[in-house]
């Protein structure tokens, strides 16, 4: 498997080129430095809402002209935004990459917002957010994220606040397009079957004559410290009740977050780069609250971003059990790994889960570019080239300390979803 190589172009756009012959295909990915994290109030959903305009097409390949293009090629594309980008990409057969060079330079500069396929779209994204509201989940999601960034952009959901999908304006949309698609402003990656120095000159030859752009000023704001737990409680209909946790965890570039996933395997079970995928029956709050029926199901997330997020832990309670009896053996249990109760044999357990997960979730080329633009977004490509290094790395003096600056109740937002199921609360 080849190595990475990097590259800037004259107009600012980095370049990650990696060679992977074992199947003749290529991933092509353009992330852009702008997710969520970097909206105001007033335009909270513009970079979810601009991804799906790029679909929308361009002079130079009309709607719905690249859909039977790609499939004819026997390829797929894609897009997808998160808190801390917005990126798109093409996998297709080896010979037909150029194709997915030219879609991206082109959709760069060119996307048309035209007003019709702008109000089309508004009604799409408030459907969408809408059928998340159908999920207890969400809302209490939502209110738990609300509640531990006052300040941060980490405050709402990628898809927005329902009042500002409702009043955003084209000129708000393009306006967020022109001032963050820009080749100085976007990572692009090429993971496949490739000679790297041909590619480098396809990617010049596309991409070169792109002027760079202003660079933007992004919006973000620092969020103050914690001064002790927040809690929300979100009522509405719903079948079950859930509990979740929501630490306040450092971000992905401190050396602390590989600890974190050492701690959220034996809380939880394996997850981290594979994204969860495999048995968690012997994480310590399985047993502890799946096992003795308190709970229907418990898993723990913590995501690679930017900027500090949260460690959170879910769960969904058994009928007839409530949150205070299911937070009195969780709060145990978290207390018992404060205090030391961990031996080696289970830090090296969560280590050769994380090695399985991460071969697992790095094996396709499209994962392999993904996570490498991902990467070189918030700590430089080679935090995924040393990943495992680093995870290994993990001492149990460390998992000790990190668990008793995280874990701790000051440091976390406790939220609970009660279900109702009166008349008056299903009208709502």
């Amino acid at each position: 498997m080849g190595k990475v190589t990097r590259h800037v172009l004259d107009n600012g756009m980095t370049v990650l080129l990696k060679e992977v012959h074992h199947a003749p295909i290529v991933s092509w990915w353009v992330m852009y430095r702008v997710g969520s994290r970097n909206e105001r109030t007033g335009i909270t959903g513009a970079s979810h809402w601009v991804e799906h305009m790029l679909f929308k097409g361009t002079e130079q390949f009309p709607p719905g002209y690249l859909d039977k293009a790609i499939d004819r090629l026997g390829g797929t594309w894609n897009a997808q935004t998160f808190i801390d980008y917005t990126a798109y990409y093409e996998t297709l057969p080896a010979q037909h990459i150029d194709l997915a060079l030219r879609v991206e330079a082109d959709r760069m500069i060119n996307a048309r917002f035209d007003p019709a396929e702008v109000a089309s779209q508004r009604t799409v994204i408030i459907s969408e957010r809408q059928g998340s509201e159908n999920s207890p989940m969400f809302w209490l999601g939502e209110e738990v994220q609300a509640a531990a960034f006052r300040v941060h952009g980490y405050h709402h959901e990628i898809i927005g606040d329902m009042i500002d999908l409702e009043t955003m304006t084209r000129d708000d949309l393009y306006s967020h397009y022109r001032a963050h698609y820009m080749p100085n402003n976007a990572i692009a990656i090429a993971v496949g079957a490739f000679d790297t120095d041909e590619m480098l000159a396809k990617i010049r030859s596309a991409y070169g004559a792109i002027p760079a752009g202003k660079s933007p000023n992004l919006f973000v704001r620092p969020e103050p410290p914690q001064n002790g737990e927040r809690r929300v409680r979100v009522e509405r209909p719903g079948s079950a009740s859930f509990l979740q946790f929501a630490y306040r965890a450092p971000g992905t570039s401190h050396d602390d977050f590989f600890a974190l996933e050492i701690i959220d395997s034996l809380l939880c079970g394996p997850g981290g780069m594979g994204g969860g995928g495999t048995d968690n029956k012997t994480s310590r709050l399985y047993k502890a609250l799946v096992e003795t029926e308190l709970t229907a199901g418990v898993y723990g997330d913590a995501t690679p971003t930017i900027d500090p997020f949260l460690y959170t832990i879910t769960m969904t309670l058994r009928e007839g059990r409530t949150h205070e009896e299911v937070e009195a053996v969780f709060n145990h249990e978290i207390e018992r790994l404060r205090a030391g109760d961990v031996i080696e044999a289970e830090i090296q357990r969560a280590k050769q889960q994380a090695r399985a997960l991460f071969a697992y979730s790095s094996e396709r080329v499209t994962s392999q570019a993904m996570w490498l633009a991902w990467a070189e977004l918030f700590a430089g490509y080679q935090w995924f080239e040393s990943y495992l290094d680093r995870l290994h790395a993990v001492s149990l003096a460390d998992v000790l300390r990190v668990a008793n600056e995280v874990l701790r109740p000051q440091n976390r937002v406790v939220g609970t979803f009660v279900p109702t199921k009166g008349e008056a609360e299903a009208a709502s």
